[in-house]
């Protein structure tokens, strides 16, 4: 989940298919499911591609009601794009009455250096220490630090008692 134009899709074709697509397209909704082996269980891992306009807001609360974790995903070129994570973040933990839903803050496009407007650090203690939440930093673009398998971005499920390996992962690069 998060504002237009982050890379929400791109970050999702990278994890399921290793490609990217450079062109943007609007995402209305669109799920994705994958067979995965986790510690020796097959699990199905759903993705839901959520729309990054905030026209929907019963299908982003219909989302959130059936989520069991959740990628933040904001742009580190557009701090108007952090400020819409920490909105949605506020939504999830209203939503499900839970403030230990698992939640990862992804900041994507780091392929962007020059144009960096949001402090890695500064999120990072906001989303860790403050949030008690994951937080990494990815390019879609560049294939950089886009987890490879689902032990690799489900294990905050665990926070949760899900059924997945009990270790959380966080970290940026």
């Amino acid at each position: 989940m998060g504002a237009a134009g982050v890379g929400k899709t791109a970050l999702i074709k990278r994890f399921l298919q290793d490609s990217f697509e450079p062109k943007h397209r609007r995402t209305v909704e669109e799920l994705h499911s994958k067979e995965y082996e986790v510690a020796g269980v097959k699990v199905t891992v759903n993705i839901m591609d959520t729309s990054g306009s905030y026209s929907f807001p019963a299908m982003r609360k219909l989302s959130i009601q059936n989520g069991d974790a959740f990628a933040l995903v904001y742009s580190v070129d557009d701090p108007e794009t952090l400020e819409a994570v920490k909105r949605l973040r506020e939504e999830i933990l209203e939503v499900k009455e839970d403030k230990f839903t698992p939640i990862v803050v992804v900041g994507n496009k780091t392929d962007r250096l020059h144009e960096r407007r949001v402090s890695a650090d500064d999120v990072l203690a906001k989303v860790e220490m403050d949030w008690n939440n994951c937080f990494l930093e990815a390019s879609a673009k560049e294939n950089e630090n886009v987890p490879t398998s689902p032990a690799a971005s489900a294990r905050p499920c665990v926070a949760a008692g899900r059924p997945f390996p009990k270790t959380r992962v966080c970290g940026r690069p």
